[in-house]
């Protein structure tokens, strides 16, 4: 992979920061279509969702960097490099924090009912899952997964494995394969072919799902909170079951763990999905009954 998209002297767009951008650009076009059907105001829609990408961004990088310290602070850690958004790594439950208490903040101020503005904003987050983990993909710094012998496990090729031919080096740059995934280390000798659960693009399949499920969602109920709760219960559901099993990262609460397949219970993230979903449903019914 090739973190950089573009590079004009010592200027570099990288692919994280810019598929992200276009998450949340496509999130917001469609989330004014639908304030404006809802009767919100869309110029404070736009004027809020300012404010949410910077406040979702210091949260999810803040969680990512409280829960796996010692990247930054351990013996071979960089704590600079926690400042360092653009080389990958964030929370969606951060970052989802940090909106929460944004909106909350901007909706005090102007006296706007919040659960109605985060309903219309769940496809801005949907469609930030998508460019974020194909991001992920692209820097190439958070790609493996758990090694598995299940037929969906992908084969990571040797390192400056050539492929693609020269559309792929356009596209993806001459060093598709440079990097090594964190689970063939010691695992698998260096050079050879590495398969394992391709967690990242797992997160892109939750994406799409999100955005299908969300745009349907607002399309047929308008309750306020309802989207917005159905996206927590959803993503949270999905993270935990799709994607977060399959991803080498240490089990909090080990219940559960198949080297062989490449599948682990519990993850700290794991454990919060399963809280997140427990205060949504409640959240939900408690909308039903006012």
């Amino acid at each position: 992979m090739d973190p950089i998209m573009l590079q004009i002297g010592p200027l570099a767009l990288k692919w994280y920061g810019f598929l992200i951008a276009m998450g949340v650009l496509a999130g917001t076009i469609l989330g004014i279509k639908f304030a404006e059907n809802r009767g919100l105001d869309s110029e404070k829609l736009l004027d809020m969702a300012v404010y949410l990408v910077i406040s979702g961004i210091i949260g999810a990088r803040l969680v990512y960097v409280l829960t796996s310290p010692s990247n930054f602070f351990g013996p071979n850690g960089d704590p600079l490099s926690a400042f360092k958004v653009w080389q990958g790594g964030i929370s969606i439950h951060g970052g989802i924090l940090g909106v929460i208490l944004a909106t909350w903040v901007y909706s005090k101020i102007h006296k706007l009912n919040m659960l109605a503005y985060l309903d219309v904003m769940v496809l801005i987050g949907a469609f930030g899952i998508i460019g974020g983990r194909i991001g992920n993909i692209m820097n190439g710094t958070d790609t493996g997964g758990r090694l598995t012998n299940w037929p969906i496990g992908f084969t990571w090729p040797a390192p400056d494995t050539k492929t693609f031919g020269k559309f792929g080096e356009i596209i993806f740059g001459k060093n598709l394969w440079q990097f090594w995934p964190p689970a063939c280390n010691g695992s698998i000798p260096q050079g050879q072919a590495c398969t394992l659960h391709f967690t990242q693009f797992y997160g892109v399949i939750i994406g799409v799902i999100l955005v299908a499920l969300m745009y349907w969602i607002l399309k047929t109920n308008k309750t306020p909170g309802y989207a917005f709760f159905m996206f927590l219960i959803w993503y949270s559901v999905l993270r935990g079951l799709i994607e977060e099993p399959f991803r080498d990262n240490p089990l909090f609460w080990q219940v559960y763990l198949n080297n062989s397949a490449g599948i682990g219970f519990f993850t700290l993230t794991q454990l919060a999905s399963i809280v997140i979903i427990l205060i949504s449903v409640y959240a939900l019914f408690t909308l039903q009954s006012d």
